[in-house]
């Protein structure tokens, strides 16, 4: 057992399932003194490893999650439905039961020996952190930073995590040929606040000094104010991204929280629980900049909401982005690419792999 708090003890079921469960209040374990199940990884099988992205209002074409669900336990992750896709609750089964992509660097490689030329920049990490704990064990995101790095394919990675200072070798040679952009994700600079919100997730400093070594060898650097949520952390805005330029962060962008399917109720429990004063005046900022609801998917909206609200934090935002200096928007190369001769034998006019190139 891991005694460490997690972002949710409870187990919702999945959308899908046709079985409604209901707790029974004495057989509900004692939070304050049981304490979490461990967590578990279990292998996932891929065809592919890329995700590709037709949306207008994210900035990316392609991406790659190593893992699925998050032992970080952000209690507004909008991952969290997916654990539905495999009949586990986006609750707590979400935060301890981490599906782990097998073999993702062969995959990549795979892909990538076809491209005549770069495809657009690929994005790690854009449902869940690829820097999180299990990262340690398993390096499904070193690994593919390595394939990255010798197809000169141009990539950003987005986490909260200060592992990512391992793989600075790998990511400063990147920089140094102009094909990589880091984003820390900083959802607020109150550690209590970050514990509850954040439960096993690094402490903003961390993040904040991650932002600095990352500058110190050569990474372009940005930082991810996200996400923004009415009355808990919209007023830390200004001096979040201050603190973010003054720590090296060249670029910065803003996301509107956002509750699908099963993460508004596990939200507004949370709610309940840490700002029941609160809670109300909360969920009423949100439904206003949903059109009435709590999430509303429409392209164009979802990252940023509609509304006065909504209006009023954008404009903030613009505000402080140029005070600040964060208006950067680096291109990233895709000259440089080229497919590495030790990836291909030509035999008969067909592309073969090398015999013994991805041990089993």
């Amino acid at each position: 057992m891991n005694s460490k708090k997690r972002g949710t003890e409870e187990l919702p079921p999945s959308r899908f399932d046709k079985i409604q469960r209901e707790i029974w209040l004495e057989d509900r374990l004692d939070l304050e003194e049981e304490s979490s199940p461990s967590t578990q990884f279990f292998w996932e099988d891929s065809k592919s490893v890329l995700t590709r992205n037709k949306s207008p209002d994210i900035p990316f074409d392609a991406s790659i999650n190593p893992y699925r669900g998050c032992e970080h336990g952000c209690i507004y992750c909008f991952a969290r439905p997916n654990h539905s896709y495999v009949d586990l609750s986006p609750g707590l089964d979400f935060e301890t039961k981490i599906f782990v992509k097998k073999e993702p660097a062969k995959l990549l490689a795979e892909e990538l020996r076809k491209k005549k030329q770069a495809i657009s920049p690929i994005t790690i990490g854009t449902a869940t952190d690829p820097y999180q704990p299990g990262e340690r064990i398993y390096k499904n995101t070193r690994s593919l930073l390595e394939v990255l790095l010798e197809f000169k394919q141009p990539a950003a990675i987005i986490t909260k995590s200060s592992l990512i200072q391992r793989d600075t070798d790998i990511l400063s040679e990147m920089g140094k040929l102009g094909i990589l952009k880091v984003f820390l994700s900083i959802t607020t600079l109150d550690k209590e606040l970050w514990s509850k919100l954040e439960p096993r997730a690094p402490a903003p400093a961390r993040r904040m000094e991650t932002l600095r070594k990352l500058t110190d060898v050569g990474i372009p650097t940005g930082v991810l104010f996200a996400p923004v949520i009415p009355f808990i952390n919209d007023f830390e805005m200004e001096h979040l991204l201050e603190q973010a330029s003054l720590s090296g962060a060249e670029a910065a962008g803003m996301v509107f929280v956002r509750l699908p399917f099963e993460v508004a109720p596990l939200f507004e429990d949370w709610l309940t629980r840490h700002f029941p004063l609160k809670k109300e005046k909360v969920l009423k900022a949100i439904s206003e900049a949903r059109g009435g609801k709590l999430y509303k998917a429409n392209w164009g909206e979802r990252m940023k909401g509609a509304g006065n609200y909504a209006e009023l934090l954008q404009k903030r935002f613009s505000i402080c982005i140029k005070r600040f200096g964060l208006e950067k928007r680096r291109q990233l190369r895709t000259d440089l690419f080229a497919v590495p001769s030790r990836y291909l034998l030509k035999k008969n006019k067909q592309e073969e792999f090398l015999p013994g190139l991805f041990p089993e």
